[in-house]
């Protein structure tokens, strides 16, 4: 198990704060506590209640979220705690204690998670989406091989079937693209058996070293300098064009900006990454949005990877 650390990431709500693990708490279980006496079944949550100011606690996967009252009296803000509750939360975590407790009974006969699993075409004919009615990634994850998931049981065991090409999963959903030779009926139902069971069973979906990968991706990221039209590049794709793509089980990411040729480079993943129509959507859709809002600065937009 590696050192436990935990970075403070804000989010769009000023009052919820997320306190993020660089291992998993749990793997695709959510809880949310909203009072010390609901949340008997996590120490670190009754702990976290005798803070004064806090209201609901979120747990899931890699990190606990948690909201403070908006109505506070002594207008405390989290700048003024937020490093004081990390610092708690990491000399919890990192003695060994547990984060959520399982009764004894329930050790001994676990129970099943119950889980409903559809499949939803998307506009990739290669690709189909499985999607979850709850949560089994707070991030997406792509695996283009079987050694991609070493770190990813899942994706690993997936990439056992014969017909599984590339793994892609996002949210509450694992787009899968097939092997050439292969038609989607002969195979989606075996497919969509092997997901819920695997869910429902509550095995492990990602190990921790796969978070210790992204730590290191998100930090590359971050030191990269961005220029003013880079930002407002990947605030457009972020806010108008990646919901979208999301929809369609697939991602899109904002690559590069080369300003003597106005060109924009992008990189699609999941359903996207090989799409039939991805470079209608590329021409007609997106670069059309970017030239207009962006009063000409870009005419081209290109995939790199499809």
């Amino acid at each position: 198990m590696p050192e436990i650390n935990i970075s403070v990431q804000l989010t769009n709500n000023e009052n919820i704060v997320k306190f993020v693990a660089n291992s998993f708490l749990t793997q695709a279980k959510s809880y949310e506590f909203t009072s010390i006496d609901a949340a008997k079944q996590s120490p670190i949550a009754q702990e976290l209640f005798y803070l004064p100011f806090v209201k609901t606690i979120y747990i899931s996967q890699n990190f606990i979220a948690i909201e403070k009252f908006s109505t506070d009296l002594t207008q405390l803000k989290w700048e003024d705690v937020q490093n004081e509750v990390a610092e708690t939360i990491e000399k919890y975590l990192s003695a060994g204690k547990p984060v959520i407790e399982v009764p004894e009974e329930d050790e001994k006969n676990p129970k099943k998670i119950p889980i409903t699993i559809y499949a939803e075409s998307t506009p990739n004919p290669e690709v189909l989406k499985f999607v979850a009615n709850k949560s089994i990634a707070n991030t997406m994850y792509e695996f283009k091989t079987k050694s991609d998931a070493t770190h990813a049981p899942f994706a690993n065991e997936l990439f056992n079937f014969p017909f599984v090409k590339e793994v892609f999963i996002n949210n509450n959903y694992v787009s899968v693209t097939k092997q050439n030779g292969y038609e989607w009926q002969e195979f989606s139902n075996e497919l969509r058996d092997f997901i819920k069971t695997y869910i429902e069973s509550g095995k492990i979906i990602f190990k921790d070293e796969i978070l210790q990968k992204e730590e290191q991706t998100n930090k590359l990221t971050e030191e990269r300098e961005y220029s003013d039209i880079d930002k407002e590049i990947i605030s457009i794709l972020n806010e108008y064009v990646r919901p979208a793509v999301e929809a369609d089980g697939g991602n899109i990411a904002f690559d590069s900006y080369i300003e003597s040729t106005k060109t924009v480079k992008v990189i699609l993943q999941g359903a996207c990454s090989g799409c039939p129509s991805s470079t209608v959507t590329l021409k007609n859709g997106i670069e059309a949005m970017l030239t207009e809002m962006l009063n000409g600065k870009v005419t081209t937009v290109e995939a790199i990877n499809g």
